[in-house]
């Protein structure tokens, strides 16, 4: 008998990872898929079986990423009913803000949604997803990036690419991070999935799921090894992130 997959994609609801979801779907894994509200993840699973899924595969996660409670409580959800996880899609994203906001939590939100929340179910999934296959969606604008080390919530000098462009490094790092400090067995890999339709993009999120990768590689649109910031390829830079995201989002205190 064949095992059936589990998949969990974050920002499910639409653009790629929606249909990196069907995709998954129709490869015949079961799907969690991620919304930041119940109204949202209901439309998206009503989209998806219209769209063919069978809907005893699916089941639908809620958190805003906003909001590191709500990942947390829904982290601890998924881990009660699907013991394990086989696929995780870290794609939820947000282009940013033209002024800079601060979540509830006190970061600035485009690094909290697109990397710090990414970063915190991850490593609250970890008994879960041993021997998994990670996909961080990233972006080619991490490689004219740095991290602000002293200034993460850009109080100076904000622009909304920039701080954009710090959370795609970001996980591009942490990509690179996991084969050593993440979940037992885990092979993990950022890719830049194009800048084409949703669903051509998806094609390459998904392929990268299953394919035979480089631990830690970040790949191209079209599934190469591609170049990278040179700060994802420094061990120290890599591990400095690591030890600050678990300090910024409370790993080990009572959040968790």
């Amino acid at each position: 008998m064949t095992l059936v997959r589990t998949a969990l994609i974050t920002g499910a609801t639409d653009g790629i990872g929606y249909e990196t979801a069907r995709l998954l779907a129709a490869e015949g894994c079961a799907v969690i898929v991620h919304a930041r509200s119940d109204e949202r993840g209901e439309a998206a699973l009503r989209r998806l079986v219209k769209d063919g899924v069978n809907p005893a595969r699916l089941d639908l996660a809620v958190a805003d990423f906003a909001r590191f409670t709500e990942v947390a409580t829904m982290a601890h959800l998924i881990a009660d009913a699907h013991p394990q996880i086989d696929i995780l899609v870290n794609n939820a994203s947000t282009a940013g803000d033209h002024k800079r906001v601060l979540t509830e939590d006190g970061h600035e939100r485009t690094f909290q949604v697109n990397y710090l929340s990414h970063y915190l179910l991850t490593t609250m999934l970890e008994r879960c997803l041993a021997n998994a296959r990670i996909v961080n969606v990233s972006s080619t604008v991490h490689r004219g990036s740095n991290i602000h080390w002293l200034d993460l919530n850009r109080n100076s000098r904000y622009t909304r690419g920039a701080a954009y462009a710090q959370s795609k490094l970001a996980m591009a790092m942490f990509a690179n991070a996991l084969p050593e400090f993440g979940p037992v067995g885990v092979k993990a890999v950022s890719v830049h999935p194009g800048l084409g339709r949703p669903s051509d993009d998806a094609a390459i999120v998904a392929r990268l799921c299953s394919m035979r990768v480089i631990n830690g590689g970040y790949y191209d649109e079209h599934l190469r090894l591609a170049p990278t910031s040179a700060e994802v390829q420094d061990r120290r830079s890599v591990e400095r992130l690591w030890d600050v995201s678990s300090q910024l989002t409370g790993m080990g205190s009572a959040l968790v």
